[in-house]
């Protein structure tokens, strides 16, 4: 198992979170069996970019984007040098650290979090 830290999010997951997962998992589906309820409109499908999330430790651990997630990524809100789509990005033997961006393109559309 490979140990993965949340940075904290204040909707998702206020307290930040440590989980363990198996290699060969991707980040997504990890958070999702977490109850880290990550928006992913798709269906991780690599379709939108609202599962984006920074990598902000341990991203060289990580298989290289396809173009097809490289192309999306561009759309994502707040892009990063260490920005991957969670559906698309598998975990290894590589402790993470990931952070999940305050907004996701669908959030900025529907107007959440405008104060």
């Amino acid at each position: 198992m490979t140990q993965v830290v949340v940075l904290p999010h204040g909707e998702l997951c206020p307290e930040g979170a440590v989980i363990e997962v198996e290699p060969g998992t991707s980040i997504c589906q990890a958070l999702l069996e977490n109850d880290i309820l990550i928006e992913h409109a798709c269906e991780m499908s690599c379709a939108c970019t609202t599962c984006h999330v920074i990598v902000r430790e341990g991203y060289e651990s990580l298989e290289p984007a396809e173009e097809e997630e490289e192309d999306l990524l561009d759309k994502a809100w707040g892009l990063e040098p260490h920005s991957r789509l969670s559906c698309q990005a598998e975990v290894a033997d590589t402790p993470l650290v990931v952070e999940i961006p305050r907004y996701s393109i669908n959030m900025a559309k529907e107007g959440h979090g405008k104060k």
